[in-house]
């Protein structure tokens, strides 16, 4: 097993260094050097777009990343739980048992929706949303210049404070507009939130199309989450934890202890989050019943 984990990072290295050296000789020709002038990777926001990240989005952000982190947690536990031993069942409606896994991850996921919810409603209000919604269609060759760019280890150059280059403008976009959306609408479909009499709904969104999509949008937050963290830890470390944690645009290391002690919190909630402390909780909302 080793020999074969080591065969295929010495393989995933020769794919990954023969895909830069390529790249790197496209980008030496003339019609792409003249393609990145052009297309630098980034445009220019309209006027009036807000520079820098208020300290609402820095808390915002760390709120979602909690919650995602214990939503893929318990959506993971939900999936590979075969023989459930301890069940939750609503004291207001009564209704069907499920599993303190579904539980909570039900729970979470009314939260990280209620925080979504107050999110979009902020980006609006403050002009924010000119940041991570596309205004210009240059946004797409912008996008293919940034990818280029990383693809060649030659980094875009960019400042987040004032502008995000337009690869990561579309991945924010799917993310909040998109992906978050599917997940709400997957989630709600399956859960025990559904109304159970509307059965020409439910014959129109049929809950084996919200099983199919559910799992890889999931797959989708997990590639995100990896690669922006890889991102902001490659391109300017204090920087950009500055940017998101301590909303301040300069080089102390503010942002960085902050991030240290949000790993904490999510890392010691992770390993909290287990039937002895949940069902104290749950007992709140509902009655907690054994096999």
């Amino acid at each position: 097993m080793a020999v074969r984990v080591a065969l295929a990072a010495v393989a995933l290295g020769l794919v990954a260094g023969a895909v830069v050296a390529l790249v790197r000789a496209l980008l030496g020709t003339e019609p792409l050097k003249e393609f990145l002038v052009t297309y630098p990777g980034e445009y220019r926001l309209p006027d009036g777009a807000p520079i820098g990240i208020p300290a609402w989005v820095g808390w915002q952000h760390f709120f979602n990343v909690f919650l995602m982190v214990l939503i893929i947690r318990s959506g993971l536990g939900v999936r590979s739980e075969k023989r459930p031993t301890v069940f939750w069942t609503s004291k207001r409606t009564g209704g069907t048992k499920i599993s303190l896994t579904l539980w909570f991850h039900q729970s979470l996921d009314i939260l990280w929706l209620a925080n979504g919810a107050l999110f979009v409603v902020v980006l609006f209000a403050t002009g924010q949303w000119m940041r991570i919604v596309p205004t210009s269609w240059t946004v797409f060759p912008n996008a293919l210049s940034a990818l280029l760019q990383y693809l060649s280890f030659n980094w875009p150059t960019e400042n987040g404070w004032v502008n995000y280059n337009s690869l990561q403008q579309l991945a924010y976009f799917t993310t909040v507009f998109v992906a978050a959306p599917l997940a709400a609408a997957t989630g709600l479909r399956m859960s025990g939130l559904w109304p159970k009499r509307a059965q020409r709904l439910s014959k129109a969104y049929p809950v084996e199309w919200a099983r199919a999509l559910h799992f890889p949008v999931m797959l989708y937050f997990v590639g995100f989450i990896v690669v922006h963290v890889f991102l902001v830890l490659s391109t300017g470390l204090v920087h950009n934890l500055n940017h998101m944690y301590a909303s301040q645009d300069g080089s102390s290391w503010a942002g960085f202890w902050i991030f240290v002690g949000s790993v904490v919190v999510i890392a010691g909630a992770w390993m909290a989050a287990r039937p002895l402390l949940l069902v104290p909780v749950a007992k709140l909302f509902g009655k907690v019943s054994g096999r």
